[in-house]
């Protein structure tokens, strides 16, 4: 009975939770400094969001008249895509300031994690 070590490969699992926890604490610091904020649909100067909604209503109207219809089914999923763009779309995404050293910091820590994951699931040479 042979031990393997993460992901059924011969690297270690040590490394692997050591860059598992550089990682979140990298990710976890990084996205600590972010601010996101919502903004309004916009057409042409007016608020746009109950627009996107008309081919949702007529999509689902047609699919509870009938359940295969392919039209109702297109338009409800084209629908569900433009408000989920719509809402990407909207974000303003903002990062705080921080000093180099803490950017710095925030990075290493990520990538570094990253990097001892990729690492220990690699698969070595077997030693003999």
């Amino acid at each position: 009975m042979s031990i393997e070590g993460a992901g059924g490969t011969p690297g270690g699992i040590g490394q692997f939770l050591l860059g598992f926890a550089f990682a979140v604490a990298g990710g976890w610091l990084l996205m600590n400094q972010v601010v996101v904020s919502g903004g309004s649909w916009g057409l042409w100067g007016y608020n746009s969001f109950g627009l996107s909604l008309l081919p949702f209503i007529v999509g689902v109207g047609l699919l509870f008249f009938n359940g295969k219809s392919v039209l109702g089914w297109l338009l409800m999923i084209a629908a569900l895509v433009i408000i989920f763009a719509g809402i990407i779309v909207n974000l303003r995404v903002y990062f705080m300031s921080a000093s180099l050293f803490s950017t710095l910091t925030m990075l290493v820590l990520l990538f570094g994690g990253i990097g001892l994951i990729a690492r220990s699931l690699s698969a070595k040479e077997a030693k003999r």
